[in-house]
């Protein structure tokens, strides 16, 4: 009797552990220095609970989070909303200790800085700027330090609509699944950029024999995501309410499919946002801020194409970004304007999704990353 209850006591302690491994860092728009920028949470996955951990305070705005590799450094995009002041900063994350520590800052490049991308080998971000519409590069060293940017991509030119698309806007940058390319989606130009990514080099962004995919006129493209078998990819159109899918092989993307985020009866303010899939690859997700505040969600099919499942409220606005845990379990957003953030559990096998009660408040939440321990 003594052995079977020592032997459930064991057990019972390694799911209370297991549920205490689990992350999230949130980024957001704090518009002061003064008060907390970047907030840490532990999520509870066995109820679906956050609880804060640590933040930091110190920095402006970092609207976009993402994480090294190996989990141990945050680097974070920071928009400054005047000329040349963006910049990326790194910091380190101490589970044990509970701590995050800044441990450099450059600068991006541009004045907005809107989306931050890490190698799979820890050694290089690059980064998208939106307002002036470049790319920038950087070396990152081991002890998580970033180096000043190796290069800068400039692009310049607009699309069909004045108000919008006066010039290029970089809004994501997405390494291919093997990390041989990256996919730069141009808002401003409408085109989903390409260039090699050669990690040995000194300078690793090269042109690609086929440097842009065009995307439907007065679209927007502005997040892209890759199915987990690499053969497919989604871009969301921000301008366009839209998503399309793509046929993937080394470096090429081939048009397969367009179709709404939002439902038939919405005729504008989409202002689609993020794209994510879930790790099993059977469903894809898509968040519409604008009138909707909800987001989209797909069952995706054998030829990859996308067929709708439902839609569910973020339960606040603007969901700018949101993101999936890697057991497939969770979907946590960000509602930017209205300052919350939103857990929900997802059901593996409809893909819809169930809000766990309760809300967390932080000012101008705008990103997510989940990471387990």
């Amino acid at each position: 009797m003594k052995k079977t209850l020592s032997v459930m006591l064991m057990i019972l302690s390694g799911i209370k552990l297991s549920a205490q491994d689990t992350y999230v860092f949130f980024g957001s728009f704090n518009r002061d220095k003064n008060t907390e920028g970047i907030y840490v949470y532990r999520l509870d996955t066995l109820k679906g609970k956050l609880s804060k951990v640590t933040s930091f305070t110190g920095i402006l705005n970092p609207s976009f989070l993402t994480l090294s590799p190996n989990g141990k450094y945050v680097f974070a995009c920071t928009e400054s909303k005047t000329k040349n002041g963006g910049s990326v900063s790194s910091f380190e994350f101490n589970p044990e200790k509970k701590t995050l520590t800044l441990i450099s800052s450059q600068k991006s490049g541009g004045e907005n800085p809107v989306y931050v991308s890490a190698h799979n080998n820890g050694k290089w971000l690059i980064v998208g700027n939106y307002t002036e519409g470049s790319t920038s590069v950087y070396p990152v060293l081991e002890n998580g330090k970033i180096e000043p940017y190796v290069q800068n991509f400039q692009f310049s030119e607009g699309s069909v609509d004045p108000g919008r698309q006066e010039r290029a806007h970089i809004h994501a940058t997405v390494f291919s699944p093997d990390y041989k390319y990256v996919f730069l989606p141009d808002l401003g130009a409408d085109k989903i950029r390409a260039y090699q990514f050669e990690s040995d080099e000194a300078e690793p962004l090269k042109a690609a024999e086929v440097p842009f995919t065009q995307a439907p006129v007065g679209s927007g493209p502005r997040h892209f995501t890759f199915h987990p078998n690499g053969k497919f990819a989604y871009c969301i159109e921000e301008m366009g309410g839209t998503v399309s899918a793509y046929a993937y092989e080394d470096g090429r993307l081939t048009s397969i499919q367009r179709t709404n985020t939002h439902s038939d009866k919405l005729k504008d303010d989409f202002e689609s946002s993020d794209i994510h899939i879930s790790p099993d690859g059977r469903f894809l997700y898509a968040s519409n801020r604008g009138i909707e505040n909800n987001i989209a969600i797909f069952a995706i099919q054998n030829d990859g194409t996308l067929k709708t499942a439902g839609y569910q409220p973020t339960g606040g606005k603007h969901p700018r970004v949101f993101a999936i845990d890697s057991t497939g379990k969770f979907v946590i957003t960000t509602n930017a304007q209205s300052g919350t953030a939103t857990v929900f559990r997802r059901n593996p096998e409809t893909g819809l999704l169930k809000r766990i009660r309760g809300k967390i408040k932080m000012k101008g939440v705008s990103s997510v990353q989940i990471r387990k321990y």
